[in-house]
């Protein structure tokens, strides 16, 4: 089919909950590569939106999907499955969690957290203890609670009224966090580093103070790991930057390398709340979804690609200077690792990205303002050297 024939039944037969998308089909990828239905190379520096950690047909992934699928693909979780028991092995052994839950998306993912921290509570005889307060400008899914977490009214109006008993305070605030948290508080729940609305990460105090918030008042702390875990911060989970636990964390995108899977973790004494028939998932945890992930997890790690994007992440930060100091109409790059957002000062950043895709660039666009840049963990600096003087030569058009 040509491009025009896949717009086109696109258009007849798909909901329109994306408009027009960006006039390109890509066939196959291999690494930081995509090509285009007429064999053009694009390079990508969005990841499927964080997804394909180890980038595109990384042989660990291919792999891993063909055994298991030569096997058999799905089984309920009525019955043990090996991979499912691997993987949360996995995942506890190289983090602050006890136990684990898996899902079908970070969506899902987040709505086990939510269901695990008010259930806590209740069986603790706390049956008030139903608010969670979240940040603004948050993200943390689209399904109807977890828009509800979410702090930004884009995603509310359209839904409202939403689920109740969410609460949303500014980011690294730490009083405006007290005077929210009431009797009524069960969680605080937060991403370390906000992806979708512009890369906004906290600072080390804030985390720090909000722990002790949380030990203070008797409330959990829960973090979205969805976006800036497994890596992508230069540090397999971003709660590593701060010096602090979580009582539960959620993961998501880069932990199938592609392919759907959410997990859910938490420490013991707070997963203990979940007994048999509290939560499931039917696809949740199957086969294929965890031999994948156990491979895109165990090549994350012995492949030290945390070390690897935040060398290249600081190498990028430290080259970008230039570029800022050659445009003055950057007004702020931020993130860590390989979690990066450069904010303009003009409403410019949909017409950036339009040039950067023109330069066959994927980069993604946040608001008017803001382009981010969020590329798999096996990025070089020989291929930021690239998107630097590709974004060099794009901004002096908007000088």
């Amino acid at each position: 089919m040509t491009l025009q024939e896949i717009i086109e039944k696109d258009r007849k037969y798909y909901m329109n909950t994306f408009g027009d998308r960006v006039p390109v089909c890509f066939t196959h990828g291999k690494g930081l590569s995509l090509w285009d239905l007429d064999g053009n190379e694009y390079h990508d520096f969005l990841a499927g939106i964080a997804v394909s950690a180890l980038g595109h047909s990384h042989p660990a992934v291919v792999n891993a999907i063909c055994e298991q699928a030569k096997k058999f693909i799905h089984c309920s979780s009525l019955y043990y499955i090996e991979s499912q028991a691997k993987l949360a092995e996995l995942i506890v052994e190289n983090s602050s969690a006890d136990k684990v839950f898996f899902a079908n998306s970070g969506a899902e993912a987040n709505e086990g957290a939510i269901k695990l921290a008010r259930l806590y509570f209740k069986k603790k005889g706390c049956p008030n203890k139903i608010e969670i307060i979240t940040l603004e400008k948050s993200f943390h899914g689209r399904t109807l609670a977890t828009i509800a977490a979410t702090g930004q009214d884009k995603y509310q109006k359209p839904y409202s009224p939403l689920t109740p008993k969410f609460l949303k305070v500014p980011i690294n605030d730490l009083n405006a966090m007290e005077e929210a948290i009431c009797e009524n508080t069960c969680a605080v729940m937060i991403e370390p580093i906000q992806g979708e609305s512009g890369v906004n990460p906290t600072t080390y105090e804030y985390i720090k103070g909000l722990r002790q918030l949380c030990d203070k008042y008797g409330i959990l702390l829960i973090f979205d790991e969805v976006q800036c875990g497994l890596g992508r911060t230069g540090k397999l989970f971003g709660y590593q930057h701060y010096g602090v636990e979580p009582d539960i964390f959620t993961l998501a995108k880069a932990l199938g390398g592609g392919f759907p899977i959410g997990a859910l973790c938490a420490k013991d004494h707070v997963a203990k709340a979940f007994e048999p028939g509290d939560h499931g998932s039917t696809f949740g945890g199957n086969p294929l979804a965890c031999s994948t992930a156990y491979a895109v997890l165990s090549t994350i790690i012995n492949d030290k690609l945390c070390e690897n994007a935040e060398e290249t992440g600081n190498y990028f930060f430290e080259k970008i200077r230039s570029v800022k100091q050659n445009h003055p109409v950057i007004s702020e790059v931020r993130g860590k690792g390989l979690m990066i957002g450069i904010e303009f000062s003009r409403p410019i950043a949909k017409e950036v990205n339009k040039k950067c895709f023109e330069n066959k660039y994927l980069l993604g666009s946040v608001g008017d303002s803001i382009i981010r840049l969020l590329p798999p963990l096996i990025t070089t600096k020989a291929d930021m050297d690239g998107v630097i003087e590709m974004l060099d030569n794009v901004l002096s058009k908007f000088d």
